[in-house]
């Protein structure tokens, strides 16, 4: 049975949110908790403030993370953002895991 477009685009973010969960453990609660329990009322205004949030990174307490986990949270519910979004942290995810394999083969070089 094949799915439809959207229901693919809705798989591939729910993965992209299983490798957060996986590569930040301390994250895992929150983001299950945002994610599958959280009504769109709840989850849309933590989106929008994360996203802010990472605008305005300069800010000692804000930080860029807050930009991807915030797009990442709109997405879910805005299905226009979902195939963007979900490409954009596959390639930021590959580029991060290039860098430190950099790092460590220097690091035993």
């Amino acid at each position: 049975m094949a799915l439809s477009p959207r229901a693919r685009q809705k798989r591939r973010l729910l993965r992209q949110f299983a490798a957060l969960e996986r590569r930040v453990p301390p994250a895992r609660r929150l983001i299950r908790l945002l994610v599958r329990h959280s009504p769109t009322v709840v989850r849309l205004p933590v989106a929008v403030l994360l996203v802010l949030g990472g605008l305005f990174s300069v800010l000692p307490f804000l930080g860029l993370w807050m930009l991807p986990l915030g797009l990442l949270l709109l997405a879910v519910d805005l299905p226009t953002l979902r195939p963007g979004v979900s490409a954009l942290i596959i390639r930021s995810r590959r580029w991060t895991a290039e860098r430190l394999r950099r790092v460590r083969r220097r690091a035993w070089a």
